[in-house]
């Protein structure tokens, strides 16, 4: 459990440094800029994370306050939401900056959602799915917590609940053992309550996976051969087919869904969650765990809550959460925003 925990924090961290650089790049423009094998290359050939991972964290340390009261769990994360947003983060989805917004004018968590059916909520899910394995009630409880706070449209809950209910499967059972496609389609449309759109989808994929696609060719089935956007209902069914079609294998995983472009954080942090949640710690590219400089969540705290998280699941009992250097973070956000925008300049010039 401790390793497949780390993994899914480990995970969700690699995915999103690694997949930063790229974020909103057509595959094409994606290979001629970055050439050759995915590595980091945010900041000086190492990476750093974006509100993919921050968030995750938030939702984790979460759980360490408050592992069994779902409404007292959805308080402190929109605290960690609320606070997180006054420290400047660079790069925030627009419904989730207006949630924000409506936190810090006083709304209740129950009340700060907007209409959006974007990618905060299923980004932050697998930590849920992974801690509750063995819960499927606890899973929908908190899933529906932490949707709420953010997104009020029924298909970010569903593509939330779709990632979580995967991480439990792979926290459950072994790296070799892949769900068969009736069992992967049962965990996705149990998310659905018959929802048309979702249950085609469902059905796409499973098609997919009957015919052996790549995951490039899938996202091309779905319209997304120039890059996976924002909307859950594309990313989450990408996300979805890499790991079930690269099960077990966490590079493999990765660099399938990165290869397809677009918003490649968020894509690359959920595809790292899954596969971290599959492999464990041990079956991440240790090139990859490295890589990642970022202070002050850093990797060392993201091991910490996790084994933390681990300790709290033996024993029964409410664990505090990990205490780190705070005011480290509106400097570091700084530094954050002037590497994106160095990014943003560089990508006016070629190659195109």
């Amino acid at each position: 459990m401790r390793d497949r925990l780390i993994g899914i924090l480990l995970g969700t961290a690699v995915g999103d440094a690694l997949g930063l650089p790229a974020e909103g790049l057509s595959p094409r423009r994606r290979a001629r800029l970055f050439p050759g094998p995915w590595r980091h290359c945010f900041l000086l050939g190492r990476g750093m994370v974006s509100d993919d991972t921050e968030h995750t964290l938030f939702v984790a340390q979460s759980l360490l306050k408050h592992p069994t009261d779902a409404s007292a769990f959805q308080r402190t994360l929109a605290w960690h939401l609320r606070w997180w947003f006054l420290g400047l983060p660079a790069g925030v989805g627009l419904a989730t900056a207006r949630a924000c917004v409506r936190l810090c004018l006083g709304f209740p968590p129950t009340r700060s959602g907007v209409f959006s059916a974007g990618n905060g909520p299923a980004m932050r899910s697998a930590i849920l799915g992974g801690y509750f394995h063995d819960d499927p009630q606890a899973v929908e409880a908190f899933v529906r917590a932490s949707t709420q706070i953010t997104h009020t449209d029924p298909k970010a809950l569903i593509g939330a609940l779709a990632i979580a209910r995967l991480a439990a499967w792979a926290v459950e059972h072994q790296a070799n053992q892949r769900p068969s496609i009736g069992d992967l389609g049962g965990m996705l449309i149990q998310s659905a309550n018959d929802e048309p759109q979702w249950s085609y989808l469902v059905g796409v994929v499973q098609e997919a996976c009957s015919a052996e696609l790549t995951v490039s060719q899938f996202a091309a089935k779905l319209g997304l051969e120039n890059g996976v956007g924002g909307y859950v209902y594309h990313t989450v069914p990408v996300v979805t087919y890499a790991w079930w079609r690269h099960y077990g294998d966490f590079r493999s995983t990765l660099e399938a869904v990165l290869e397809c472009g677009g918003d490649t954080d968020t894509t690359g942090a959920i595809a790292g969650a899954l596969a971290g949640a599959t492999v464990g710690e041990h079956g991440i590219p240790e090139s990859w765990l490295k890589g990642i400089v970022d202070w002050p969540r850093s990797m060392g705290l993201l091991r910490l809550v996790a084994e933390r998280l681990a300790q709290q699941l033996q024993t029964g009992q409410p664990l505090e959460p990990v205490s780190y250097c705070w005011p480290a973070v509106v400097p570091r956000n700084l530094l954050f925003l002037a590497v994106v925008l160095a990014h943003g300049f560089r990508r006016l010039a070629p190659p195109y």
